[in-house]
């Protein structure tokens, strides 16, 4: 008993959760564990313009409220981001703190300043934010921020492949619209998620654990994906 309070108490000095069980250890490590066998060979960007680069506003503009739409990785970072922000006290700010990297990120592949294996960091934020929502535990919000900030960078540099050689309005506009698109589907998860906590409804503990399961799997798929190219490359 007292060997164990005091784990408790340095777990709780280094920010880690004392609240997961058993069952819940043994699934982290095993999506963890696939996770990592998976992730090996980046994948080509999601285009809207069918990889024709946008030539106008209006181009630019709808380029970037699809891209982080048809890419089923970046939508489910997204949302998941927007869910997790529920239980912070200062969660509407996550979202931003995301979106706000992501156009860093962007600015970065304009520039051709190269960022290590983004297609892998893409897919490993995939699956660490799919584990934070899962585990129903108080997490820092430094942590969270921290990981928003990180993973929006290397969702931003994958976004700025389809828009490089743009001129400048479409570029603007480019941003702009995935920007907006990100705010809009993290907000309205926050508002939404929110709102049912609200209703001390019992499912939505739940639900919250199954999503954040599920955004995990997006995640595992994705850097399995991105496994059967590499096979495809060697042959």
């Amino acid at each position: 008993m007292m060997v164990n309070t005091r784990l408790k108490k340095l777990d709780a000095l280094a920010g880690f959760p004392v609240c997961l069980r058993r069952t819940e250890i043994a699934q982290i490590l095993g999506l963890i564990g696939f996770g990592f066998w998976g992730v090996v060979q980046p994948a080509a960007a999601h285009h809207a313009m069918e990889g024709r680069t946008p030539a106008s506003f209006l181009e630019g503009f709808l380029s970037g409220v699809a891209h982080p739409v048809i890419g089923l990785d970046h939508l489910a970072f997204v949302v998941a981001i927007g869910l997790l922000s529920v239980k912070q006290v200062r969660g509407a700010l996550l979202p931003l703190v995301f979106v706000v990297t992501a156009m860093v990120g962007t600015g970065l592949h304009i520039m051709k300043v190269d960022l290590p294996v983004p297609e892998i960091m893409i897919a490993l934020s995939v699956i660490a934010l799919g584990l934070l929502l899962a585990i129903a535990c108080p997490w820092n919000f430094g942590v969270v921020a921290g990981l928003a900030a990180i993973a929006g960078l290397f969702h931003g540099y994958a976004y700025g492949e389809s828009i490089v050689g743009a001129e400048m309005t479409p570029l603007v506009a480019y941003l702009l619209g995935f920007t907006v698109i990100q705010l809009a589907i993290s907000l309205l998860a926050f508002w939404l998620g929110r709102k049912a906590t609200q209703s001390s409804s019992r499912m939505i503990p739940a639900f919250m654990r199954y999503f954040g399961y599920g955004v995990c799997v997006i995640g595992v798929v994705f850097s399995e994906h991105l496994a059967s190219r590499l096979g495809t490359k060697i042959k």
